[in-house]
């Protein structure tokens, strides 16, 4: 299924964190939280300005990004779990090498 956003929203995948903790101790699914840090997957037009001019999103398609804990609204698409969010409940966008190094 295809899906746009409108105006100046975004749909974000979730991006799970590791299930141990640098200690080696395994996290069970009940004391994870959701994590804050996911994918931009689609990305509307823009917001309009007072001018009525339609002014770009800052993130896009593939981005990784940070939002805030209670952020967005989620939704279930094609059985995956996504949110919804207004660019501006974003709070920043990961640099791709650091993105990287943090995998490593």
């Amino acid at each position: 299924m295809k899906f746009r956003p409108l105006h100046d929203r975004i749909l974000v995948r979730r991006i799970e964190s590791d299930e141990r903790t640098r200690g080696g101790i395994i996290i069970p699914d009940t004391a994870k939280e959701k994590p804050q840090e996911g994918e931009v997957i689609a990305t509307g037009p823009g917001a309009r300005n007072e001018a009525g001019e339609i002014v770009a999103l800052d993130v896009k398609v593939g981005d990784r990004v940070l939002f805030g804990k209670w952020s967005g609204t989620e939704i279930r698409l094609d059985g995956e779990d996504l949110l919804i969010m207004k660019e501006s409940d974003v709070m920043g966008v990961i640099d791709s090498e650091a993105a990287l190094r943090k995998a490593a």
